[in-house]
């Protein structure tokens, strides 16, 4: 649920994901909290595109839950491209790796966001100990980047300090990574956190709540994995702004996938979103329902403000 193989084709689902989901995750996960930011200067979103820097570190490499972060950025002639650039905290799916998210994530990097990827102890691809019900611990540890990012921008020392604006930052997953990006909007959640994107996912016990941020839904509309009712389902209880992006005739994540039928309009739109959320563009706002119509391929909703 969620990786794919190199060659394009989707991994192995193992055992369905909907049952597991919608019944280990009734456990929920407490509140996850990260320290409150306050108003964010206006930033001007990039009208050009970035080459693209990657990096990995490991969060809490010593506990007992130690977290390997991918990081892509926007460079310039080799380095941190100047000017600080939101952050989006991306969760993979089950049996997946952040890599194997590249073909979006760098992308979003050239459109001037810093993409982080933890590596979950316990859903990624070759991990000891396979646990599915892990996931609904993930949301504290994206959390958990988060705070280290703060930390790390406050104590200098490091080549990202001075380019993260870390009051301005979105979630995003696929698959199990939706449902953690969910667990991340729960009560009590950080200001900070204020946009949220659901690739073939859905809800959490507690999820959505607090304050509302934007959040856009995508998901093939014939996927077996995790159906489309079960991103419609969380999508019509989502209190605030949200869209719903239908990827016609796709399955689990193919879109994903750059080359593949609905990869443009989902890089499209998702980027769209992104500018509009954290770089407060208004253009970008304007251009959502076009860009994400594509006849026979992509159909849009949302019930976003104005």
């Amino acid at each position: 649920m969620g990786g794919f193989r190199t060659g394009g084709q989707p991994a192995p689902a193992g055992k369905r994901l909907v049952a597991v989901l919608l019944t280990a995750l009734l456990a929920g996960c407490g509140p996850a909290t990260a320290a409150t930011g306050g108003p964010a200067p206006a930033r001007v979103a990039p009208t050009g595109t970035y080459a693209v820097g990657v990096r990995t570190f490991t969060v809490d490499a010593r506990s007992v839950r130690p977290l390997p972060v991918t990081v892509w950025y926007p460079t310039r002639a080799g380095a941190v491209a100047d000017g600080r650039f939101p952050l989006v905290v991306y969760s993979h799916g089950l049996h997946s790796l952040p890599k194997l998210h590249a073909g979006l994530t760098t992308r979003w990097a050239a459109a001037g966001f810093v993409v982080v990827a933890p590596t979950y102890p316990h859903t990624r691809r070759g991990a000891p100990r396979f646990d599915r019900a892990d996931v609904r611990h993930q949301p504290a540890d994206a959390w958990r980047v988060v705070r280290h990012l703060l930390r790390l921008d406050a104590r200098g020392g490091d080549p990202l300090v001075g380019h993260l604006d870390l009051t301005r930052i979105a979630a995003a997953g696929h698959s199990a990574g939706g449902f953690t990006t969910a667990g991340m909007f729960t009560a009590g959640h950080s200001a900070r956190l204020r946009a949220g994107i659901v690739l073939a996912g859905g809800g959490m016990a507690g999820s959505f709540a607090g304050q509302t941020a934007p959040v856009l839904f995508v998901h093939g509309t014939d996927d077996r994995i995790v159906p489309v009712t079960v991103g419609r389902a969380a999508y019509d209880r989502t209190p605030g702004p949200a869209a719903f992006l239908s990827v016609l005739g796709q399955g689990h994540g193919e879109y994903l996938i750059p080359g593949r039928p609905g990869f443009d309009p989902v890089l499209t739109t998702t980027t769209d979103f992104l500018r509009w959320t954290l770089y407060d563009d208004p253009a970008a706002r304007r251009r959502l329902p076009a860009d994400a119509n594509l006849p026979g391929v992509t159909a849009y909703a949302d019930r976003l403000a104005p």
